[in-house]
Formats: structure tokens, sequence, C-alpha cells
């Protein structure tokens, strides 16, 4: 019979949470009161200065020529489909291993979503898989730098250039991650940031972020974004409400400033991951090219229930946050019939994220990791 594991220590310290974001948030932006006060006295809380501001600072962060706070990460998604104007039923090649958001785009601008594998050892698009899925109605390459690791963009910028297709960045989990040396949301015609108050750069709220090169899709963006208003109250194209506010923009700004911080942090707290870990876990590859600011930190493990539930007992909360991939989705079942996407579905039923935040320690790792070990 296998011998029974106590510990007489977990009683004696708090709950590690997954993410505390009043903590996260204090530590990266301590004068938050100030901020708040900074707003009320500007009286312009919408389409004003403070937006202006950090839309100009993230442009010059990104390494991008524009950039046009939306809503979401989402809108940021949907609003970038639009503005490309593509025939109807129109293909957008995308990974069938990511969260819904993507495919909802696409499908809501009246587009195929086409889905291609993961990589079993990266969670991002295969880029090997791409070029069979393309045809004569393939427009666009959606991408996902998944998990907050940046995707092989030198072999995607092949493919795109080869076969004339527009590329799109989803960068909702990979802030300040780069490949080479290069940051995410440069690469393509348009990079989608969201700020939902999990990410690295998480605001107070909903918002998101589209960066562009193009003059054209900038200002067209900017009427898209605003009811499709040029000029006050004379609408040129059909648009939606997407701005996001600037109470939010000027926390974003203050924030910004210690990004790299956060996310160097958050790198530091994973080398303890990778170097304590069981091997018994399939732990994130690391790769030269490929800078990882670990959004999350994921692992792969056949019996992750029973970890998460071993976890939580012990004081520990760790999570899985895509248990059911985009095309298992009862919403999205009917657009991909008889598709099979089994590196996908493996990677769902087993991929779970250990406590990685700005507020965590380096005892809080350690402790992760020595529970975790005891149980494998």
């Amino acid at each position: 019979m296998k011998k029974k594991i106590t510990y007489t220590h977990h009683t004696k310290i708090k709950m590690i949470k997954y993410e505390d974001l009043r903590k996260v948030n204090q530590l990266a932006v301590p004068n938050y009161k100030q901020i708040f006060n900074l707003f009320w006295n500007s009286g312009n809380y919408i389409l004003g200065k403070n937006l202006q501001n950090f839309e100009n600072k993230f442009s010059k962060y990104v390494g991008s020529n524009h950039s046009i706070g939306v809503n979401s990460g989402y809108d940021a998604l949907f609003l970038s489909l639009k503005c490309l104007n593509l025939p109807k039923n129109s293909e957008v090649i995308l990974s069938s291993c990511s969260y819904i958001a993507a495919v909802n785009a696409v499908i809501a601008n009246n587009l195929k979503p086409v889905l291609v594998e993961p990589n079993i050892n990266t969670y991002n698009i295969d880029v090997n898989k791409i070029e069979e899925k393309i045809n004569k109605n393939s427009k666009v390459i959606l991408i996902t730098h998944l998990y907050g690791k940046s995707c092989e963009m030198d072999k995607i910028l092949k493919i795109k250039r080869k076969h004339n297709l527009y590329l799109i960045e989803d960068c909702a989990q990979s802030h300040g991650s780069r490949f080479k040396k290069k940051l995410t949301g440069s690469f393509g015609e348009f990079g989608c940031f969201s700020f939902y108050p999990t990410k690295n750069l998480g605001a107070l709220g909903d918002g998101g972020l589209i960066t562009t090169n193009k003059k054209y899709y900038y200002n067209r963006l900017k009427e898209m974004r605003n009811y499709g208003f040029r000029k006050k109250n004379y609408s040129n194209i059909i648009g939606v409400n997407s701005r996001l506010d600037d109470f939010q923009a000027l926390f974003l700004n203050k924030k910004l400033k210690t990004l790299d911080k956060m996310n160097n942090h958050k790198i530091k707290l994973a080398k303890i991951y990778d170097k304590l870990l069981s091997r018994k876990l399939i732990k994130p590859l690391i790769t030269k090219d490929n800078k990882n600011i670990f959004h999350i930190y994921p692992v792969r493990y056949n019996k992750r229930n029973e970890l998460i539930n071993h976890l939580l007992k012990n004081k520990i909360q760790a999570l899985c946050h895509y248990p059911v991939p985009p095309h298992k989705q009862n919403s999205l079942k009917k657009f991909f019939k008889k598709q099979k996407y089994p590196i996908s579905e493996k990677i769902h039923k087993t991929v779970m994220s250990l406590p990685i935040s700005f507020s965590h320690s380096e005892k809080d790792v350690r402790y992760v990791c020595k529970i975790i070990n005891k149980f494998l």
C-alpha cells in the first residue's frame, strides 16, 4: 500500500493564490490614488489626452508607428479583421490551440476560420503545417503568441510574403515578448493587445489596443472605433463604440513603466520552476530566439485535475485556463464538423497553470515545487 503523504507545515502559511491583482497593482503602481485624482481633475474622460499619451508611449515601447486604444482584446481582433474589408467567406488561418476570442472574431466578420494544429512542444501554431492549409481563398494568418511565448516569426513572415497574405498578431498574452530582438505586435499589419486585468500589462477593467505601421489603417481604425466619425457627428464608414477610456489609459501608462520589471520577475520565477520541478511534468520549452515573458507558466500532466486538487489542499491555487479547445465549444462545433485536432485536444486535456505573478516570491515558488514533487 502506498504510504500516505502528510504535510505538517502547510497550515502555517497563507493561501498562495494563483493571482492577487490588488497586490500586483499596488506594487506596480503605488501612487494609484494620485492617478485617479489626475483623471478626475482632467475633466476629459473619453478620447482625451491621457489616451493619446498612452497610445504614443505604447507605440514607442513596441516599436510600431501607431496605436489605437479600443475596448478589449476581442475588439482589437474584430476591428483589425474588419479594417481589411475582405470578401465574405475569405479564409483566416489560425491555431486550433488558443482562446476562443480569435475564432469568434473571424466568424463575426463573416470569414471562415481554418485551424492549424499547434506544435506540441511550444503550444504555438505549427509553422510546418500552415502551407498545407493555404488555397486561393486564404487571406490572413492570425497567430497567437500563446502563454507569453512568441511564435516562429521568421518562418511565418516567409510564408506571408510567399503567398501575399495579411498577418495579424494576437498579443493578448505577450506584452514585452520578443522574437530575436523584435517585440511581438510589430511584425504584421496589426498587433492586437488585451489589457484584461490578469494580463502582464493589465488594466483595472477591460481594455485593448491595436498597433499598426500603416497610416491608412491607423486613420481607418480611429474612425471605426468611434461610430465611423472622422470629425464629430460626421460618419464616413460603419463603425462601433469601442474606445479605451482615459482612466484605464492613464493607469496603463503608469504601469507600462514597470512592465519590463514585472516580466523579468516572472522570468526569474520560471527559472526556479525549470530547475526544481520534477521531470515527470512537461515544462515549457526554452528556446534562444523566443523570449517568453510567462503570462502563465504552463505544465502538462496526465492527472491534471488530481494535481490541481492536491495543490489546493495544500493551500496552493493552480488553474486550468482552457479546458475545451475552440472546435469543441458548443457554439463553434458546427463550423468544424468532422474535423479532428488531436494535438490541440491533448494539450487542453493536460495543461495547467502554476502561480507565477509579480506578487509571488521565490519562496512561494519553491514551496509549490516541493508540494508538487512530493505528490509525483
